[in-house]
């Protein structure tokens, strides 16, 4: 019987670390040394489907035998890509931009098998129908929710976030949290891997 292949999770995000820990599939995570600038020709769907398998195909020289799994979001709001505010300021701005506004979050999934090049990619679009949102409700969210400035459009929806979206149009309710599962359980089961 061929051993199964070695799991990467090209992230350093605890929120997909969390995800995959909860399918009970042994991986390790890896932080991927990929620039994740985004273009300025590019598409949000297109940005986050290049930074996706760009982080996996970084660890494929250290990995060479892995299945390598990169992922990537981006946040469209008015024609406006959004990533990730990283701090408190820009998580305020950003939340008073998506108040009351559609946002759609294009999640992407990139599984490489290393040994053989070949990639699987699939993006997952979440619609997110925001909530209108005062001032002293962005910074009281915000002071209860310190996280959401490492999610794209600082709204993180498996926590208190969900406090701020009024509805979501979504075929992989895992996707917004930045792990679209449905399709990575088909692209392992395609490589083979024996995890049901």
């Amino acid at each position: 019987m061929p051993r199964e292949k070695k799991l990467i999770l090209a992230s350093s995000s605890r929120f997909r670390q969390q995800q995959l820990q909860q399918l009970n599939i042994l991986f390790d995570a890896v932080k991927p040394d990929f620039d994740e600038t985004p273009l300025s020709a590019e598409t949000a769907p297109q940005t986050a489907l290049r930074l996706a398998s760009g982080k996996a195909y970084s660890l494929a020289s250290l990995y060479p035998d892995a299945l390598i799994i990169g992922c990537d979001q981006v946040a469209l709001c008015r024609e406006q890509q959004l990533g990730k505010p990283l701090t408190v300021t820009k998580a305020q701005q950003m939340l008073h931009y998506l108040s009351g506004q559609q946002v759609i979050f294009y999640s992407a999934l990139a599984v490489l098998n290393a040994a053989e090049n070949r990639l699987h990619q699939h993006i997952d679009e979440t619609r997110v129908m925001m909530r209108s949102l005062t001032e002293a409700q962005i910074k009281h969210y915000l002071s209860r929710e310190p996280d959401a400035v490492h999610c794209a459009g600082a709204a993180k929806s498996e926590g208190l976030g969900a406090l701020l979206i009024k509805r979501i149009e979504s075929t992989d309710p895992n996707a917004l949290i930045g792990l679209p599962v449905f399709r990575l359980v088909d692209f392992l089961l395609a490589e083979g891997m024996n995890i049901l």
